[in-house]
């Protein structure tokens, strides 16, 4: 028996990196796993195969979140599919980074409608279902940047920010019907993104960090599967830092 045996979660923006690791995750708890990402492609394919080897069900839906008609769509496919939503993982982000006075407004537009109205789309949606259920654990990914701030990136640290503020007020309003809705803020995780960066500028970042090392998507990943728990019962409206001390 894993931490989430007999749950569904679904998992926004999850074929690659850190959206992937917690479907991951999730599935070896026992969840089944639904997840997302703007097409079912063939890193989509492979996150459902692995699910599937894991002995749990796994499914891959076609969506752009920041859409709130397909985000609606997604989740009636889900109940239709699987039955219910235990857990819902909003995950599904961009960057489009730049210094405030040179930000368009297309690139001030685009990261806010797929980071932050993207998880009150699919919050919208999965709502009444877990009202029915009375019960269900909603995680908002943010960013130790939506916590401190971070030059050239106004429009995610807002988009960030509001994550966090969106999981508190969610909190609030569904915690009588035993919904909990938390945020997770990773700092420096080694990605597909960080990848791209020198091995310099990794260092640096090291250097700042406490643990002296960046994360890994299964740092975040497991930390997800806490707050979609049993063991997190207790545990709605906060922001858990996975950062390495970073965010001190």
């Amino acid at each position: 028996m894993g931490l989430l045996t007999g749950k569904v979660a679904l998992v926004t923006g999850a074929a690659r990196g850190i959206g992937r690791a917690i479907a991951l995750e999730m599935a070896k708890e026992g969840a089944d796993v639904a997840f997302t990402d703007l097409a079912v492609d063939e890193n989509a394919q492979k996150t459902e195969k692995d699910i599937a080897a894991l002995g749990v069900r796994g499914k891959a839906y076609a969506s752009n979140a920041a859409s709130f008609d397909e985000a609606h769509k997604v989740v009636d496919e889900v109940v239709s599919d699987f039955g219910r939503v235990d857990v819902l993982v909003n995950n599904a982000g961009i960057t489009k980074d730049g210094l405030i006075m040179r930000m368009s407004e297309a690139q001030w537009d685009a990261v806010i409608n797929v980071n932050l109205k993207s998880a009150f789309n699919y919050i919208h949606a999965v709502t009444p279902v877990m009202m029915r259920q009375k019960s269900g654990s909603i995680i908002n990914m943010s960013s130790v940047v939506g916590v401190s701030g971070n030059a050239s990136q106004v429009n995610y640290s807002a988009s960030k920010a509001g994550m966090i503020g969106l999981a508190k007020s969610t909190a609030k309003e569904l915690g009588s019907r035993g919904i909990r809705a938390n945020a997770i803020a990773p700092g420096f995780i080694m990605t597909e993104m960080t990848d791209a960066l020198s091995d310099e500028v990794k260092s640096a970042w090291a250097a700042q960090i406490p643990l002296r090392r960046g994360g890994t998507p299964e740092d975040v990943a497991k930390a997800a599967v806490f707050l979609a728990s049993d063991m997190a019962s207790y545990v709605s409206g906060q922001t858990l830092h996975v950062c390495g001390g970073m965010n001190t």
